[in-house]
């Protein structure tokens, strides 16, 4: 098994023991974008998939985190299961999921997940609520009796590694941290840190 190899395992078995655990909503993870000039923004996603490919969320394009992709594809994602002192960082670089991706995923989101996806204008002011409520009574009167299409302003991205660090809480924070990270021949390699 290759090292970048053991780390997407790690991260999948860990990820298992916080779903066995019970803890609310396990794939709820702190993702970290930034615009072109540097100046940072973070918010929760949540965490859709993850195989040797990356690390998948879904958002709307046109909100801030979609803008700042576009301009910045760098971004993190830090994942806390705090009742299980454990923590994952991963870095790199956020690329589009397929259209076929997208696709599925959006076919498989509750109905009226898929509603709000085409009413909302994620990140832009609102006069009030109402205004959004309209919006979804809009929405639902345009597709009523039929599927509802993925909007093309939604879509998924896939953040690929170049660093994936995992944190246990140990007595007296002397806690555990390995850090897997790419190198610059493409390979990887594995290496504790001081806490």
């Amino acid at each position: 098994m290759s090292v970048y190899d053991e780390a997407i395992e790690r991260f999948q078995t860990l990820f298992a023991e916080a779903v066995e655990a019970g803890l609310p909503d396990p794939t709820a993870v702190t993702l970290a974008t930034a615009w072109e000039d540097g100046r940072p923004s973070a918010r929760t996603v949540l965490l859709k998939g993850v195989d040797r490919d990356g690390f998948v969320f879904y958002t709307n394009r046109r909100s801030r985190k979609g803008r700042q992709l576009q301009v910045n594809p760098s971004a993190a994602l830090c994942i806390l299961w705090y009742p299980l002192g454990a923590q994952v960082l991963v870095e790199g670089e956020a690329h589009s999921v397929s259209d076929a991706e997208a696709d599925a995923y959006f076919a498989s989101r509750p109905r009226l997940s898929q509603i709000g996806a085409w009413a909302s204008q994620q990140s832009e002011p609102l006069s009030d609520r109402e205004e959004l409520d309209r919006r979804v009574e809009e929405v639902q009167r345009r597709f009523e009796g039929q599927d509802i299409p993925r909007p093309p302003h939604w879509s998924g991205y896939r953040l690929v590694p170049t660093m994936i660090e995992f944190w246990r809480a140990g007595d007296g924070r002397l806690h555990d941290r390995e850090r897997y990270e790419r190198q610059f021949d493409d390979s990887w390699r594995h290496l504790w840190l001081n806490p």
